[in-house]
């Protein structure tokens, strides 16, 4: 019997040390990106991370929304047309264009943390001025230039984000990060119901009447700026980046951050000596030791569209594709529409659809626009609000079913509420599909998101995000541009052209790659 007892425990002491010894020979190899990431766990820095990005976003979605929410009321005072008010929503889409790209290479080449910093301020400081321009035209500048600050934080948080994330929550976090937008959209809309109908509010300063859509804009500025100075004073640099750019003691020390506020209790530190770096000798030989000012230049411009043109070659080119015209079909059709909810809303409050009776609308410039209609920035806030269900069903489907069939899915489902708003009759209908739209609308978003962060290696990534987005803008300046000049005259043109894109992009989404809980190269 003692020998059966000896025999029975000696498998168990050799298997015990040989844990050990795999423990200690882990703990003395280089980890890769992956590696490291579930090293450093998961728990209070990612929801902290989560909370700091979430609100960027939303700072974001403020910038775009606001000019939605003020146009029933700054009609008026800055003598617009229907024509001059699709400019204007167009133009922080035409800045974001521009931004996107450029904000886009320097993220790849310079850092995520530092270009965010400097986009989120460019956001707010040109979103405050805008509240000081007396005229149309001035307004319109400052919301372009605003909009170039909010083409660089959009694609850049997203690859910021990702890269901390551990793969098998990576879907569900982005998702996470993604609901924060209808956090922004819920607040431009509660504070434009709150502080534009307050005629209290107004000064006159001579040279300038603020009247308190004005207000409005300032207050929209402030998620922005605050974001700038959390990202400056609190946060650090993404480890995937620090790994890419040869930056080895940096990636460390973030790692041991990460792993010390998820660990607190724990008493040994970060388990990791070193991690895998990749080389840095073709970056070295790429770079330009001589040559002319001119011969610069071209090197830089080549470097500059390099990555533009890798993803357009190989595997990439399938997906690139498919996502350019997703990302045109989609945001022709929200921002086309979603731009203009409050100004259709508007148009309902004496009954009907928005588009009965076009006519009564083609000189709408001359309509008063005090005392402001308090219902229409309501009916906003509950189109806003109906955001919720559709990131809740995100956050829990996710990981599950996986960003292809969702995103397929909910731009198929969104098609046909629009074409259902387009048939209605009565205001109460045209609010409930309006509702429908905006719930169903940003599941296409969120899946985007992951889909965008997964499909694509680290070095690419924020390009590539920058490149669509880009993409994204033009579509979504068209789709500003066609409601302006045709929602006076013939209101189911754009309406039906956008449920057609929205059918056109579900259906390019099935060619893209399945990604559920890929890792991230």
């Amino acid at each position: 019997m003692p020998r059966r007892a000896h025999e029975d425990t000696e498998p168990l002491l050799s298997s015990t040390h040989i844990d050990e010894d795999d423990d200690q020979a882990s703990s003395r190899k280089k980890l890769s990106y992956e590696e490291a990431v579930e090293k450093a766990g998961f728990g209070l820095f990612h929801w902290l991370l989560l909370v700091v990005c979430g609100w960027a976003n939303a700072s974001d979605a403020v910038e775009i929304l606001c000019v939605s929410f003020l146009l029933p009321t700054a009609r008026c005072d800055l003598h617009l047309t229907s024509a001059h008010m699709g400019l204007l929503t167009a133009s922080i889409f035409l800045g974001m264009m521009v931004g996107g790209y450029v904000w886009g290479y320097l993220a790849d080449r310079r850092g995520r943390r530092s270009i965010l910093v400097i986009s989120l301020a460019v956001n707010g400081v040109f979103g405050a001025v805008a509240s000081l321009a007396p005229r149309f035209w001035l307004f319109l500048l400052l919301r372009f230039f605003s909009g170039v600050g909010v083409g660089g934080s959009i694609p850049v948080i997203f690859s910021y984000f990702s890269e901390f994330q551990p793969r098998l929550r990576r879907g569900a976090m982005i998702s996470a990060l993604a609901t924060f937008w209808m956090a922004g959209n819920i607040l431009a809309a509660g504070v434009a119901w709150l502080v534009i109908p307050r005629t209290s509010l107004n000064a006159n300063w001579g040279w300038l009447n603020f009247q308190s859509w004005r207000l409005f804009v300032v207050l929209c500025s402030v998620p922005s700026l605050s974001s700038a100075l959390i990202f400056r004073l609190f946060m650090p640099e993404s480890p995937k980046f620090l790994m890419e750019a040869g930056r080895e003691a940096e990636a460390l020390s973030v790692f041991q951050t990460m792993f010390k506020l998820n660990n607190r209790w724990a008493t040994k530190p970060f388990p990791v000596p070193g991690l895998v770096i990749r080389s840095r000798d073709n970056e070295v030989k790429n770079r330009p030791t001589s040559g002319s000012r001119y011969q610069q230049f071209t090197h830089q411009l080549r470097q500059v569209l390099d990555p533009m043109k890798q993803l357009f070659v190989g595997p990439l080119a399938s997906r690139s594709v498919s996502l350019l015209i997703i990302f045109f079909c989609i945001s022709f059709g929200y921002y086309g529409l979603w731009m203009w909810f409050p100004e259709l809303f508007k148009r309902t409050e004496d009954g009907g659809s928005p588009c009965a009776n076009v006519s009564r609308f083609q000189n709408s410039v001359n309509e008063s626009c005090y005392p402001v209609k308090t219902a229409v920035y309501m009916e906003g806030f509950i189109t806003a609000a109906s955001n919720l269900p559709g990131n809740i069903f995100t956050i829990l489907l996710m990981d599950r079913i996986g960003g292809k069939i969702l995103l397929c899915v909910s731009l198929l489902a969104s098609s046909m509420s629009v074409f259902i708003i387009y048939v209605v009759k009565t205001k109460a209908q045209s609010l409930i599909m309006s509702c429908v739209f905006s719930g169903v609308s940003v599941i296409s978003w969120n899946a985007l998101d992951v889909l965008g962060t997964e499909l694509y290696p680290t070095q690419l990534r924020s390009s590539a995000l920058g490149v669509f987005t880009g993409v994204g803008r033009v579509a979504a300046i068209m789709g500003n541009v066609v409601f302006g000049q045709l929602v006076d005259s013939n209101c189911a043109i754009p309406l039906l052209m956008v449920s057609a894109l929205l059918l056109a992009g579900g259906l390019a989404a099935l060619r893209l790659p399945q990604t559920k809980q890929t890792e991230l190269t």
